[in-house]
């Protein structure tokens, strides 16, 4: 008789390699910003290691469906994001920026196995009544990597320089390893005993997130907020210099917004009913647009409370969005729709990032203001997109 996987192995791993993800864009950022004291070819690397996830994501999860033992393919994704990250490290200021650009390129193509890849490996580690109070905590790996990542970046920067960050992160991934080789293999037969193509799978993925209405609000909705948060992230060294003292210290805002979303997402593990997760996608868009506005300011402690506003939204937010993958993704394809969901969002962060670092250059306050338009927009999707009944922000549906 097998041993029961342990949930604990699994957040363990979760929140290892999480921590190593969330520490890595700001380290990475930090590291560019160090070389050139520009916002533009900092958000450059941090696009670069973000964008090409939108292609990744979606192989990546057939793969999982396919794979008869996942957790392997799992690992090895991570070693090679791991790798990855040391051969950017190498390649600052020794190579020409735009190569190791390219290399951060082909490194983000497997950051969706940080995410969704392990998400979706859930469902068998927690089978039947243990899901929901396994999907609550697995959001709050979230939240715990998005509290200690940043803070480790920056306090790494600031006390050892950013190369030093960046090796810290990729080690922390490297820590994930056994937890993701040790997850439980496929009771039945995956898809890869089908004699379907990759290039069907990936469509019949792609179709079922268009076809049902609510998966595809929350995916739509989900990516474009990212994006917000990508021209946060890029305008954080500059927050950092300009209003906190160092560069490095703006990465310590979003390990403010991590500890609020650690509270309001155990707020509302609580109370479940509180709120329908189909309502919390668009009020977490509509509370985050209102945060990245007050941090226009420019102002400390202004800047600190806004973090704090952000978290309040992004948590509940990123719980929900599980929440409704979970309830919506045919088994068969859970893998792909998690992973692929994970890769846009992860591309519309790149996108947002890429946009901004011009933007803050010029006027870091206007790039904070047109980030919170665009969290305004993914709050404006959840109505764009009705659901079948009519009803258009939510409030009504389920949240079983």
């Amino acid at each position: 008789m097998r041993t029961r996987y342990p949930l604990r192995l699994y957040l363990a791993g979760a929140v290892a390699a999480r921590t190593g993800d969330e520490m890595s864009g700001p380290a990475l950022m930090l590291a560019g910003f160090a070389r050139a004291g520009s916002a533009t070819e900092a958000s450059a690397l941090l696009a670069g290691i973000t964008v090409s996830a939108v292609v990744g994501g979606p192989v990546l999860g057939v793969l999982l469906d396919r794979a008869g033992r996942p957790g392997r393919l799992l690992a090895g994704a991570l070693v090679l994001y791991a790798t990855g990250l040391g051969m950017i490290l190498v390649g600052l200021g020794r190579l020409p920026f735009a190569v190791t650009v390219l290399i951060a390129v082909l490194t983000g193509l497997l950051g969706p196995a940080l995410s969704g890849g392990w998400t979706a490996q859930l469902p068998r580690v927690a089978p039947g009544g243990r899901l929901p109070r396994a999907n609550a905590l697995d959001a709050m790996t979230f939240g715990a990597a998005s509290l200690t990542g940043p803070a480790l970046a920056g306090g790494a920067a600031e006390a050892l320089g950013a190369p030093t960050a960046v090796v810290v992160a990729a080690g922390l991934i490297g820590l994930a390893l056994p937890a993701a080789w040790m997850l439980p293999a496929r009771t039945a037969p995956g898809q890869g005993s089908r004699a379907v193509s990759v290039i069907s799978e990936l469509a019949a993925g792609a179709r079922v997130i268009a076809a049902k209405r609510p998966l595809a609000r929350a995916t739509l909705s989900s990516t474009v907020c990212c994006a917000a948060q990508g021209m946060l992230a890029t305008c954080l060294a500059l927050l950092g210099e300009r209003v906190l003292g160092g560069a490095g210290r703006g990465a310590m805002l979003l390990s403010c917004a991590a500890v609020s979303a650690l509270v309001a997402n155990a707020v509302l593990a609580r109370f479940p009913r509180l709120m329908a997760p189909d309502t919390v996608i668009w009020a977490g868009a509509l509370v985050q647009a209102a945060a990245l506005a007050l941090a226009a300011s420019g102002r400390p402690a202004v800047l600190v409370v806004a973090a704090l506003m952000a978290g309040i939204g992004e948590g509940p937010h990123l719980a929900a969005l599980f929440a409704i993958r979970h309830r919506e993704a045919p088994e068969h394809l859970r893998g792909q729709i998690f992973t692929t969901g994970a890769s846009l969002k992860i591309t519309g962060f790149a996108l947002g990032a890429s946009v901004a670092g011009p933007v803050a250059d010029r006027s870091l306050p206007g790039a904070l203001i047109l980030a919170a338009g665009v969290a305004v927009l993914a709050a404006l999707v959840c109505f764009a997109l009705p659901s079948s009944t009519g009803d258009s922000s939510g409030i009504r549906t389920s949240a079983r």
